[in-house]
């Protein structure tokens, strides 16, 4: 690839119901997301979520990646239970959206099963784990304990795809989240942790393209922190090198 080519990243919309400049619903991306990506030499592309009645067309799905260099699966509001779960859904849940939910994970499955370099973040690790067969602790036991406006440590195991994007065994993290990680999908390998127990990041050792999922929101201080822009630097070269 040239280098003066931008990786094309692509990035699942979310739906957001109203947006004041627009005057209508909308679909829309976080510009902290959008800014890290372009800062580290990726062009951003902002996809429409298509999956009528909450089921994604597989081969739909692969044709539409197939013109980008690598995939960012952002953050959002929850996954549907029914995905993961036969148990009715708790209070907490929300902004589930079946559409969203069926392309997310459609995206997901492709991405990994084609190599395309993809970080996940968030809402996006939850996807990622769920698509692989996993399952989510639904809340994580209300505001004492929820991870939600938290900045805290979190341990990064040795020797993993994201100690090397982050040049770190130990970062601080921007989270936003009341679930997380129950039982881990196929094949996942759990790579960073929080002092409670919580699953801070999945890594799917012998993918033949670069991945790694966080359940913080590392574009909140991207802006600041080398070890969070590292991410968004390591999604990039793997994009160029898979050109």
């Amino acid at each position: 690839m040239d280098p003066a080519v931008r990786p094309l990243i692509a990035i699942p919309a979310r739906f957001s119901a109203s947006t004041s400049a627009l005057r209508y619903a909308a679909e829309v991306n976080a510009r902290a997301l959008v800014d890290a990506v372009w800062r580290a030499g990726g062009e951003p592309a902002t996809i429409h979520p298509h999956a009528p009645g909450g089921t994604a067309d597989p081969a739909e799905v692969t044709a539409r990646l197939t013109r980008f260099d690598g995939v960012l699966l952002p953050g959002g509001g929850d996954l549907a239970p029914h995905r993961y779960s036969d148990g009715e859904a708790h209070d907490s849940v929300y902004d589930v959206d079946d559409e969203q939910d069926g392309f997310d994970l459609e995206v997901a499955r492709q991405a990994l099963d084609a190599g395309l370099p993809t970080l996940a973040v968030c809402r996006g690790l939850q996807v990622v784990n769920v698509a692989l067969g996993g399952t989510l602790e639904q809340d994580m036991g209300g505001p004492q304990r929820e991870h939600r406006h938290v900045v805290h440590p979190v341990a990064i195991q040795r020797g993993s795809l994201l100690g090397q994007a982050t040049g770190a065994e130990k970062v601080e993290v921007s989270c936003y989240h009341h679930q997380r990680v129950d039982r881990t999908g196929v094949g996942l390998t759990v790579a960073a942790r929080a002092v409670d127990g919580t699953v801070e990041a999945l890594e799917l050792p012998g993918l033949h393209g670069w991945f790694a999922a966080v359940q913080w929101h590392p574009e909140d201080t991207a802006h600041e922190d080398p070890a969070q822009q590292g991410l968004f630097d390591a999604l990039i070269r793997a994009a160029r090198g898979r050109r």
